[in-house]
């Protein structure tokens, strides 16, 4: 099992991003809250991470700090949630929100997340109600970042609309949907310096 990985933060292609440890470059696949806690490229960075082993692939999950990570291994002991569902609520909301939404049984709020039907909705907040206290999510992140944060690459305003919706799409939203929320985020933003803060908004703006 691989706890965490600790080097160079070389690319940033939501949700992948990739981390250089003694010159092996891990590719990692993170949630949108991960994202958005980022340095920039060629700072250092710890990620915790969740390896998976399937038949046709190997996974590898990365999080900003423990408490994402345990719950990110409890949705996917879930019946009907797999590890990329798991990432796209976790990119829809903080694990605090997610808490929040299950304690309130607002199985609807889920739902608006791509994969996520209502049955699953429900069964999430019978099979988790029960369980999130005992998770630590209250827990102080723990997510570490050392070196120099470096400027960011310049980056024309269309190549971070292009990105937000790629990214948009990889999590599980349809190109239209995703392609309507981006613009939408676009009006709602004033100035546009990264595709992070479009998909921040525009995921706000699907999953409230």
């Amino acid at each position: 099992m691989i706890g965490h990985i600790r080097g160079e933060l070389i690319e940033k292609q939501p949700p992948l991003l990739v981390v250089e440890a003694n010159g092996v470059g891990y590719e990692i696949e993170a949630s949108m809250q991960t994202f958005y806690r980022l340095p920039a490229l060629s700072s250092q960075v710890k990620v915790y991470t969740h390896f998976v082993v399937r038949e046709d692939a190997q996974l590898l999950f990365g999080f900003f700090d423990r408490k994402e990570r345990t719950l990110f291994r409890t949705l996917i002991k879930t019946n009907g949630v797999g590890p990329k569902m798991a990432i796209a609520i976790l990119s829809g909301m903080s694990s605090d929100e997610f808490a929040s939404c299950i304690g309130s049984e607002d199985a609807t709020r889920l739902t608006k997340i791509p994969g996520v039907g209502k049955k699953t909705a429900e069964r999430l907040v019978v099979e988790l109600k029960d369980k999130i206290a005992a998770l630590g999510l209250d827990e102080a992140t723990d997510f570490e970042l050392t070196g120099a944060q470096l400027p960011s690459a310049t980056q024309s305003i269309n190549g971070y609309i292009d990105d937000a919706q790629s990214a948009l799409v990889a999590l599980g939203y349809k190109p239209v949907i995703a392609s309507k929320a981006v613009a939408s985020a676009q009006k709602q933003l004033s100035d546009i310096d990264s595709s992070e803060a479009l998909i921040r908004v525009a995921l706000k703006s699907m999953v409230g």
